[in-house]
């Protein structure tokens, strides 16, 4: 897989690609990740990283990419160089968020390249989504079980990346991160969306104020992200956030879910063990 693309710009289609399924494990660079082909030819590269080929150890084994879990901060430096070359980019061209499970939108650009990327401290501060409409600039969102979102309007040239946990999904950070790329020329309908590696519903069952945020925020639509276990449920974060991408007028064809959950395939999760790593979705526009 060559994610390393020419200045030079394809002609953008009048109406986008959906990315629907095609998710796939490929070699890039150094490192092993997951990637839609289809998003290339809306102009974008995306990878989301999993655990594989990195240099941390013990229980951040082997390419986490968080700085604020405990791990050796060089391991995370050099592991970030590996995924930053998995789309041939520096460390210098990311952008990384303080991701505090809010609705916050930031737009960036190329004079926040490299912020958060080798200091937590200096990451866009309490911000769950990012947007950007300069090519070249990698938009980072770090999980181990909430949703990694990549959203792009392929003709208006707007891309983002969002942090969408239960909390993100239910307060709608995803609605907050297209009414933001609305502003900059986007268009929900010819929004093409790609949902990353989130944790399963089989193995996140939820507490009753949990069930109540869902109800409050799906009314009748609830049921289809609440799954019932006993008195209790489960809630399919990945479907919620869905959800919420079709109340924001998202086409449902245009969303595509990975066919890995966080729990069940090379990722890093949360739920299955603590302390652990953080895989990333990196995304830029060519």
């Amino acid at each position: 897989m060559a994610l390393t693309r020419p200045a030079s710009l394809a002609p953008m289609p009048t109406r986008p690609l959906p990315p629907a399924g095609g998710a796939q494990l490929a070699r890039a660079g150094e490192i092993e990740v997951l990637s839609w082909p289809s998003l290339e030819e809306l102009g974008v590269d995306a990878i989301v990283t999993t655990r594989e080929c990195g240099v941390s150890i013990g229980p951040y084994r082997a390419l986490n990419l968080g700085l604020h879990v405990g791990d050796d901060p060089d391991a995370v430096a050099e592991n970030r160089r590996r995924a930053a070359g998995a789309l041939g980019a520096g460390v210098d061209d990311l952008v990384f968020a303080d991701q505090v499970h809010g609705t916050h939108v930031e737009v960036v650009g190329a004079r926040e390249s490299g912020r958060g990327a080798r200091d937590p401290a200096d990451a866009i501060e309490g911000t769950d989504a990012l947007v950007t409409r300069e090519p070249g600039v990698v938009l980072v969102t770090l999980v181990a079980d909430c949703s990694p979102v990549l959203l792009v309007d392929p003709e208006a040239r707007v891309l983002a990346t969002v942090h969408a946990g239960w909390r993100g999904a239910v307060a709608g950070t995803l609605r907050a991160a297209i009414a933001v790329m609305a502003t900059l020329g986007a268009r929900a309908e010819r929004t093409v969306a790609a949902i990353g590696p989130t944790v399963s519903p089989k193995a996140y069952v939820v507490g009753p104020e949990v069930e109540a945020a869902a109800r409050d925020a799906f009314g009748a639509r609830a049921d289809e992200v609440l799954w019932p276990h006993g008195e209790r449920f489960r809630l399919d974060v990945a479907g919620a956030n869905r959800l919420q991408l079709r109340a924001a007028g998202v086409p449902g064809h245009q969303i595509s879910l990975a066919p890995f959950a966080s729990d069940d395939g090379p990722f890093f999760s949360d739920r299955s063990a603590r302390p652990c790593g953080r895989f990333g979705l990196l995304a830029r526009l060519r």
